[in-house]
């Protein structure tokens, strides 16, 4: 009976060695992988806004120079705001799929890398 609890005592000190190491490897790869996502995140989104403030001033000043060439200020603006609700329209109806899915690849690339 004495050699069967010598025989069961260092396999169940090496069954938890291994549960330890594998719970410690999957924190470790989880981390890798949220420090991958927040990487690639952070340079992308502020890409982003810099392109987006850029897009905003130029989209006044084209605004403001359409309404001055059109007799009024508003004008301009809405001759702006109808460009984006064709491009909007256009892209919700013709590229949503296509968006959706390179979005889903980019992620599925940066998890499984």
């Amino acid at each position: 009976m004495d050699d069967n609890t010598k025989l069961i005592e260092p396999l169940l000190d090496r069954i938890t060695d291994y549960g330890n190491t594998s719970y410690e490897l999957i924190k470790l790869k989880s981390l890798d992988k949220t420090s991958d996502i927040i990487s690639s995140f952070i340079p992308h989104s502020v890409v982003v806004t810099l392109i987006s403030t850029f897009l905003i001033f130029l989209n006044f000043g084209l605004a403001f120079w359409l309404g001055d060439f059109f007799g009024e200020i508003y004008y301009g603006f809405f001759v702006i705001a109808a460009f984006y609700g064709i491009t909007g329209l256009f892209v919700h109806l013709f590229m949503h799929k296509w968006l959706k899915e390179r979005i889903r690849n980019f992620v599925i690339r940066i998890m499984l890398k």
